[in-house]
């Protein structure tokens, strides 16, 4: 198995911040209070929730007149979860985000778009293609028919997500991790299988050993990523699965390094409430490499910036209170605040506090 790089107001604490952060005091001063750069890495619907939250915050805070924002905001989306299904290329997590910034995603159902049909699904199930538990809107084929037809022409994922967004005015900048396909694989007793396949199938029930990305170590980020952490005034890890929704991200070689040697601070928002994750199975994921379903083994996880980790200060539920003077006491900054994201105004309000707890002043 490949190792992964490494969420309210009871405790916050400081610890001296990387000498990457001097280089952001003056536009702090200035540009950043203005108008800041802010860099989202996320995967999954908890992450889209979240993206969509900084969006409404940064809207609130740094208006620009027309409804939008003065702010730069930049998505790096995981694609570990994409795969090749009936000749067609899938990106989960990409679309998940597409369509929630858009406003066109199914919030019943948690995936997908809203007001889907699915004919083009059980014709497909009918002449025994794809996979019969895993089932594809017809919009959504739209949108892999057309994501698959421009990947056959020579386009990049990068250039082609941009075609992508380009059909909705999102107010953010989405960008995939990196151009290799690097799926997400799942080391088990039964043997290794696809991602999508332990998670949507099995539920993630059969125990797993492991999980991999082949050929992520050959991988480069995708154009514009690093160029957007290197610039950045705020990076936020969005409260998503941190073994295969921000692993793969940061496991892409030169991506953690150019988080640790961002100019802005980092704040992460702690994907586990009161022991168990805010949604899906991510506590069978972080079984299986080891790490107790804790905000504060996950924080612990990514590590303080300050001793060589990836994050500035760290996000944890009011549930969690009781964790916040050990996590500040191992050397991570931590504050206490609402981290259930059950509407806008409550994903509005925990990302408006993430950039609080990046933009505030901080001694050194």
């Amino acid at each position: 198995m490949r190792a992964r790089s490494g969420g309210e107001g009871a405790a916050e604490a400081t610890a001296p911040e990387s000498d990457t952060g001097s280089a952001v005091r003056g536009r702090r001063a200035s540009d950043a209070a203005e108008a800041p750069r802010v860099v989202v890495l996320a995967g999954g619907v908890g992450g889209a929730k979240f993206t969509v939250g900084v969006r409404a915050a940064a809207r609130r805070r740094w208006p620009d007149g027309t409804g939008g924002t003065r702010a730069e905001l930049t998505v790096i989306a995981n694609t570990g979860d994409d795969l090749w299904l009936s000749g067609l290329r899938l990106q989960p997590d990409v679309d998940s985000m597409l369509y929630a910034l858009a406003g066109v995603n199914d919030t019943t159902r948690g995936w997908g778009r809203t007001g889907e049909s699915e004919r083009v699904a059980a014709e497909l199930h009918a002449w025994g293609a794809g996979w019969p538990w895993f089932t594809l809107g017809d919009l959504d084929l739209g949108a892999h028919i057309a994501r698959t037809g421009w990947l056959r022409d020579g386009a990049t994922p990068t250039e082609v997500v941009a075609r992508l967004a380009s059909r909705w005015p999102l107010g953010v900048t989405l960008l995939p991790m990196t151009d290799a396909e690097v799926d997400t694989h799942v080391l088990t007793a039964q043997g290794r299988m696809h991602f999508q396949e332990w998670w949507t199938r099995h539920r993630a029930t059969v125990p797993a050993q492991g999980f991999d990305n082949p050929g992520i170590e050959r991988a480069t980020p995708a154009r514009g990523v690093c160029e957007a952490l290197a610039a950045a005034d705020v990076v936020l890890f969005a409260p998503s699965n941190p073994v295969v929704s921000l692993g793969p991200i940061l496991a892409v070689p030169g991506i953690a390094a150019a988080v640790r040697a961002t100019p802005g601070r980092v704040v992460g928002v702690s994907p586990i409430i009161a022991g168990s994750p805010v949604r899906g199975m991510a506590d069978a994921c972080l079984a299986a490499v080891g790490i107790p379903a804790t905000a504060d083994a996950v924080g612990r996880h990514y590590g303080a910036r300050s001793a060589g980790g990836l994050l500035d200060a760290w996000l944890i539920a009011d549930e969690d209170a009781a964790l916040a003077p050990g996590l500040a006491a191992a050397g991570l900054p931590t504050a206490v605040r609402p981290l259930w994201m059950r509407d806008l105004d409550a994903a509005s309000a925990l990302a408006g506090d993430a950039l609080d707890a990046a933009l505030a002043p901080h001694s050194r």
